[in-house]
């Protein structure tokens, strides 16, 4: 048999938050290697929006494709006949970015062949542990040595365990990169949700409610997306895409050219992972998804520095074994703190997931109307758990009555598509 490759680290995956998480480790000095399925220079598929603070904080506003101004949300009907709605315009007063997803990649890589890191394509197929090292067995017969194995896979991880605790719900999104004869939302803007419903027949108005989430690229090049905050099961591609279609039908929106079509699909609320296991989880395979509004592109970008530091202070000492190391990691991780954060978020998703179109639109309307500094650190996870409390408190204090009774009331499952448990406008 061929003598086992050896390293520091060994990280699984080749997306976003692997690259992140590697590239910081070799940056300690650590010697890494990347085990992916796919070519490393495959280019990613997915869209990554990020908050212009987020970014700014970062230092990687260069490497941003656009950046918007102009952001805003809808959270009326849109029908100026339907008595009671709201119908006014929020204007966010903060930018909105969009990464160049193809420099961002090379931002990366190139750090990792600047710090020397090892590449193998294969499939990880199993792992096994001594006290010192970790052993990941791939499809074509490789055996990977490692003190430390991160699993950054992706949202369906190959090795990092979780708790079943629930069902899982997941954001589903049909989008379209398209030039448009005539734009489907103002030149030079960002819709953040647009919750408008005029162009739905009454029936449609009655199932688990959709948003448009959309922005100008340019010229006459626009991505719009509809999409569903979180359900269990999904809402299916098809519905998504009839939905986006008849609301550009009703703006007068007419595609000239599709570009690039979009499939979003991920869990919003999946159980933490256990946090006493050899390996570390870092992205979707770490459970770093935000509960309550789908972002993790920052938080990824955020904390994998933090990381890759516990990571390799607790190797810097010899007499720690492979438990150790990776003990440190995810106390890193998931503190106490982090851990309470996320249990609240899913509780509140777990009472958005019951309102129907009309009490939601009415909880974001009142949510961007807290201090700006709260909805931001609300949807990017950077308040204390103590401010999170005050703004939920702020929030419940600003609510009308309805939507005060549903965050009152218990929760209960979320109302399928297909046969709604409660009526809306």
């Amino acid at each position: 048999m061929k003598r086992p490759e050896a390293m520091d680290i060994l990280v699984v995956g080749a997306g976003p938050a692997a690259l992140a998480i590697g590239t910081a480790l070799a940056q300690r000095g650590l010697e890494v290697g990347f085990l992916s399925n796919c070519d490393r220079q495959q280019r990613w598929a997915p869209t990554y929006g990020i908050w212009g603070q987020e970014v700014d904080e970062l230092g990687l506003a260069g490497l941003l494709a656009h950046r918007w101004h102009d952001t805003r949300s809808h959270f009326g009907t849109g029908d100026p006949e339907q008595k009671g709605t709201l119908e006014s315009v929020v204007l966010h007063g903060r930018d909105y970015g969009l990464f160049d997803k193809d420099r961002l990649q090379d931002h990366w890589l190139e750090c990792a062949q600047r710090d020397q890191v090892r590449w193998w394509r294969d499939e990880a197929r199993e792992i096994s542990h001594t006290k010192l090292e970790s052993q990941v067995k791939t499809r074509d017969g490789l055996h990977l040595k490692a003190r430390l194995v991160v699993d950054a896979s992706g949202h369906q991880p190959v090795f990092v365990r979780r708790t079943p605790q629930r069902e899982i719900a997941a954001q589903a999104a049909y989008g379209l990169v398209a030039r448009f004869k005539h734009p489907p939302i103002e030149p030079g803007q960002f819709v953040f949700m647009d919750y408008r419903n005029v162009h739905l027949e009454p029936q449609q108005r009655l199932e688990p409610p959709t948003f448009l989430y959309a922005m100008h690229l340019g010229d006459d090049l626009y991505f719009v997306e509809e999409t569903s905050l979180a359900l269990t099961p999904a809402v299916p591609f098809e519905v998504l895409q009839q939905r986006l279609l008849q609301r550009l039908q009703h703006a007068g929106a007419v595609i000239e050219t599709v570009v690039h079509e979009e499939f979003c699909l991920f869990p919003m609320n999946p159980p933490l992972p256990a946090l006493n296991q050899r390996m570390v989880g870092f992205g979707g395979a770490g459970g770093m998804v935000h509960p309550a509004s789908g972002y993790m592109i920052g938080s990824v970008l955020r904390r994998a520095p933090d990381l890759a530091n516990a990571i390799g202070n607790a190797m810097a000492d010899s007499s720690n074994h492979g438990a150790a190391v990776a003990q440190a990691a995810w106390t890193t991780l998931w503190p106490q703190e982090l851990r309470l954060k996320h249990a609240f978020y899913c509780f509140g998703l777990s009472k958005l997931m019951g309102f129907n179109e009309k009490r939601l639109r009415q909880h974001f309307h009142t949510f961007f109307q807290l201090p700006s500094r709260q909805w931001y650190g609300f949807l990017t996870n950077s308040l204390s758990l103590g401010e999170l409390a005050l703004a939920m408190a702020q929030l419940f204090n600003l609510a009308p009555w309805e939507v005060r009774a549903g965050l009152l009331l218990p929760a209960r499952d979320a109302p399928s598509w297909t046969k709604p448990k409660e009526n809306g406008q």
